[in-house]
């Protein structure tokens, strides 16, 4: 196998070639860092690199305990970046902020910890938007990532280092988090996949305030069985086997009132035929979203003055504008008007478990746009509606957020000018396997996601 073939080869193939010594894990980490070298000076995805001798001296460790006998990991001898929200020992943990350019995390969040337990191996961090806000990477510390696809253009965020990375063969496959749609959305820009699991599958240490919110931590990857793979290591378990033959799916591209780019619409129509031929009984139906807005932006702003608030008067000069804003809105949330909105989301758990009853699956947007211009900090339209704010684009995969229950994103097409087009695939809380078998049957039908970027394939030949 070539260096570059590697590199876009399963990491469920790659860990099993480690496992039987068909490649050293020193060869792979060649591999991965000769594609690193060439074209992350371009995409900047991946940040605080350790330097390549320790990362082949690591590599070494990994092929000396093969060799001794050891048991392995799953994920042995394979490296891996970790997104720059969570802790990493030893790694810088600037959060994308200057006010924690100079931190250095001391200890493993859980799900590292889980991660190199398996047998990964960390180079560095992959880069994020300011305290992980928003869905455009790019900040003061490291500055912008760019899209393989079109380095003119986003790969989203706030995993967006991740997913560029993912995107390019820079990595086998990588960690993320989610609240508004932060796994989902750059998978969606970037033609791989990201999966938000049910909320509390994960666990989503250091979290100072775990009953306020909706964050999740998940994996990504480029293929649903290696996002399958990596979900059963950072959950601690491995999900049960999903038997339902015919789902019936609820077919709701814009959720039944969201705006949504023609573009990204046409795309979506197009794979209804799909799901059809997979057996699954489809139908126009969406679930009542009315109140997400009022109680998920209520909570969001809230969380935000509550972990960011001491924060924000220290280094207030230092944050970027959406930020200072969401934080100083939440300084106006009583903790009356907090308790409301989490009665309100209560009821709307409700609402959603009684839908789930009929509809095991939603089908719909993950973006509303297109991959948009990396010099753009945020849509001020969609299809001739204004956004309100720097969150109000992200609708379709905040919403989703909202249920509790798992969504993914999967590769679903292209569009007219060759921008990628991700589909949503979101389950009743606990059916993550559900999920992942429907990904997975659709990922297999329409082979979209084994189409690399062009950046990608010319380094490849290189």
């Amino acid at each position: 196998m070539t260096d570059a073939s590697l590199c876009f080869t399963s990491a469920r193939e790659l860990a099993r070639l480690i496992r039987v010594r068909e490649i050293s894990a020193r060869e792979l980490m060649t591999a991965f860092l000769a594609r690193i070298h060439r074209l992350n000076p371009q995409l900047n995805a991946i940040v605080a690199m350790l330097d390549d001798e320790t990362c082949l001296a690591r590599a070494d460790e990994a092929d000396r305990a093969l060799a001794s006998g050891a048991i392995v990991g799953p994920l042995h001898g394979l490296p891996i970046a970790v997104k720059d929200l969570e802790p990493l020992a030893g790694f810088r943990w600037a959060r994308g902020s200057l006010a924690y350019a100079d931190d250095v995390a001391s200890e493993d969040s859980e799900i590292v910890t889980r991660i190199k337990r398996a047998g990964a191996i960390p180079i560095g961090k992959t880069n994020v938007p300011e305290f992980g806000m928003g869905s455009q990477t790019y900040n003061k510390v490291y500055g912008v990532t760019k899209n393989p696809w079109d380095v003119t253009k986003t790969p989203g965020g706030s995993s967006g280092g991740a997913a560029a990375a993912l995107a390019a063969g820079l990595l086998p496959l990588a960690d993320g988090s989610d609240f508004g749609g932060s796994l989902r959305n750059p998978a969606n820009f970037t033609n791989v996949v990201g999966m938000r699991p049910s909320f509390g599958l994960v666990p989503d240490d250091p979290n100072p305030l775990p009953d306020v919110g909706f964050g999740v931590k998940g994996p990504m990857a480029r293929s649903v069985d290696d996002v399958a793979m990596l979900l059963s290591i950072v959950a601690g378990s491995t999900d049960p086997a999903y038997t339902k033959q015919y789902p019936r799916i609820a077919w709701a591209p814009d959720l039944g009132s969201l705006p949504l780019d023609p573009r990204v619409r046409r795309v979506l129509d197009a794979q209804r035929h799909t799901f059809v031929d997979l057996g699954c009984i489809v139908e126009d139906a969406h679930p009542d979203f009315g109140g997400v807005d009022e109680f998920f932006m209520t909570i969001r702003q809230a969380r935000s003055w509550r972990t960011l608030g001491p924060l924000l008067a220290r280094h207030r000069d230092a944050i970027k504008p959406e930020a200072v804003w969401e934080i100083e809105s939440g300084a106006r949330i009583t903790d009356a008007q907090l308790a409301a909105a989490q009665q309100q989301h209560r009821e709307f758990l409700e609402r959603m478990r009684r839908f789930h009853e009929r509809y095991d699956f939603i089908v719909c947007a993950v973006n509303q746009v297109l991959p948009f211009d990396v010099t753009t900090e945020w849509p001020r339209e969609i299809n001739g509606v204004a956004m309100d704010n720097y969150i109000s684009w992200m609708q379709s995969a905040y919403w989703i957020s909202a249920t509790y229950g798992p969504a993914i994103s999967v590769p679903a097409g292209f569009s007219e000018e060759g921008l990628p087009v991700g589909i949503q695939i979101a389950g009743a809380r606990g059916n993550d396997a559900g999920v992942l078998h429907l990904a997975r049957l659709f990922e297999q039908a329409t082979g979209v996601g084994r189409r690399h970027p062009s950046m990608a394939t010319t380094a490849a030949s290189a």
